[in-house]
């Protein structure tokens, strides 16, 4: 009968000696076994006794990803989308289906390659703007190949690793050595008192494993709320207790006159932009906007109104009429606004909402394609700054977090603008927390509210007060929590109309 593992390991650290080690790897290469299949035999021999010592040891090196091998192979997407420009440019459409794609597009316009031609006639066009370009990712990725990551500047290493082209690998392994009790013949004892044993009376010669009667049993398995929805309970409680009332948000698809146009942000505006919004093929158009309406938000547009001289250029309802995957809640605050607006006598109302929102973005630690969006407005007569930063701090006080800091900011459809900043103690700095500010004139007036009105809003990720009050470091720990997120968001328990 061949030895196992085990008895084939023993016999190695006999042969190397009592004061000399030996590194699992090497000993796993050297006996021809997987490394994971060496460390279970180490594990068992543990058990035995003190027949080895283990010290663990780990170490950590860097490898290409399969995406990383390809950028070796054939370029980063970025170069090769640019060397695939001719000098006359192409239009968008065509130059996102040139090799390397969107993210080539996006990295390449980062780098400031290549422009964005909006006036450009049939359309917007991608324009190079260098005469050639070198290709320090694949050039980086070469080093690495080659056993020179640490030439790489950390910087850049940082960055392949963000954009999934390095993954840091950690190599953990054993140090062995003969213990006290040291042996190469392996002596199991016994688990089990069996029939034939007491039988034979075979059990009187073989060593038993000793009993450990103060072991604790296995801990039920039970489920827990995610973070998220510990926090969005809470934020919910938070504004009812305030007074405020939850308005409908289960339009995720929304045209972009309610998404946009309705919020004062320009047609023009890089937000709108294919790499920052996700627009729907099908239906591509909103059936109608609001006749009446619609037409005021084109004149302060075009043509400026309500004190304001507008942005003078041509307004678009085709534009404006183009579906996509909303950006913000804020466009179901627009809505809501509206239909106060229509009513035959004002009264001052407090609205929320706490429901997803979709951005076209990279993912990486700090970034998902989708998150949730946690709305405050407040509509009333003779509101100012003051009383939007008083509501902000007695809000985040009521959920824990009373660290804020404000900072003036710009945003289309608000004026005053704030950037609402708290202290993050798992990283020791000020993280932004959420936006604010009182909303424009040219918003307000074309829906029919009265001149005196004024209307405070902020806006906020709930993700981010949730790894605040919980001291979570970046979106890939949350997304860790024990938890899949795609099951919280298809649970019944993560609608608020539930």
């Amino acid at each position: 009968m061949a030895p196992s593992v085990a008895e084939r390991l023993l016999e190695r650290l006999d042969r190397a000696g009592a004061a000399a080690g030996l590194c699992s790897l090497q000993a796993a290469a050297e006996l021809g076994v997987d490394h994971q299949t060496l460390v279970g035999a180490v594990k068992s021999l543990q058990a035995l006794g003190e027949v080895i010592e283990a010290e663990p040891r780990s170490a950590t090196r860097w490898e290409l990803s399969p995406e990383g091998e390809e950028v070796l192979r054939e370029g980063s997407p970025e170069v090769r989308l640019f060397r695939s420009l001719p000098e006359e440019g192409l239009p968008q459409a065509e130059a996102l289906k040139l090799p390397g794609g969107s993210l080539g597009f996006s990295k390449a316009m980062a780098n400031k390659w290549v422009r964005l031609d909006k006036g450009a006639a049939g359309g917007p066009r991608v324009m190079p703007t260098v005469p050639s370009v070198q290709d320090t990712v694949q050039e980086h990725l070469g080093q690495v190949r080659a056993g020179g990551a640490q030439a790489v500047p950390e910087r850049d290493r940082a960055e392949l690793k963000r954009r999934k082209l390095l993954l840091e690998v950690t190599l953990k392994s054993y140090w062995i050595r003969q213990g006290s009790a040291f042996s190469t013949a392996v002596a199991r004892p016994e688990t089990e008192l069996t029939p034939e044993m007491i039988a034979t009376g075979s059990w009187r010669r073989l060593p038993f494993k000793p009993y450990n009667f103060s072991s604790l049993g296995l801990p039920p398995a039970c489920g827990h709320l995610h973070p998220l929805l510990k926090v969005r309970s809470e934020l919910r409680q938070i504004f009812l207790e305030m007074g405020f009332t939850e308005m409908p948000t289960d339009n995720f698809v929304e045209s972009s006159f309610w998404n946009f146009d309705a919020l004062f942000q320009p047609q023009q505006h890089p937000a709108r932009d294919q790499h920052d919004t996700f627009f729907l093929l099908d239906p591509a158009e909103a059936p109608q906007l609001p006749p009446g309406y619609s037409s005021k938000v084109k004149k302060v547009h075009s043509q400026g109104g309500y004190g304001s001289q507008g942005y003078r250029y041509e307004w678009k309802v085709e534009e404006a009429k183009k579906n996509l995957l909303r950006t913000h809640t804020t466009s179901a605050s627009a809505r809501a606004l509206f239909q106060l607006a229509r009513q035959e006598k004002f009264t001052p109302v407090k609205y929320f909402s706490i429901d997803r929102v979709f951005r076209n973005e990279s993912l990486d630690a700090t970034h998902l394609a989708e998150f949730h969006q946690v709305e405050g407005v407040v509509a009333d007569r003779g509101l100012t700054l003051g009383h939007l930063m008083g509501t902000l701090r007695q809000f985040f006080t009521k959920l824990g977090i009373s660290q804020l800091r404000f900072k003036p900011a710009y945003n289309p459809y608000t004026e005053p603008s704030m950037e609402v900043f708290s202290y993050h103690e798992g990283l020791k700095k000020w993280v932004e927390v959420g936006n604010s500010g009182v909303f424009r004139p040219e918003l307000l007036l074309p829906m029919g509210l009265p001149e005196n009105v004024t209307v405070i809003a902020w806006g906020l990720s709930l993700e981010r007060p949730t790894m605040i009050k919980y001291g979570i470091k970046n979106i890939r720990e949350l997304m860790g929590h024990r938890v899949n997120l795609q099951m919280v968001y298809d649970s019944p328990m993560c609608r608020l109309d539930v």
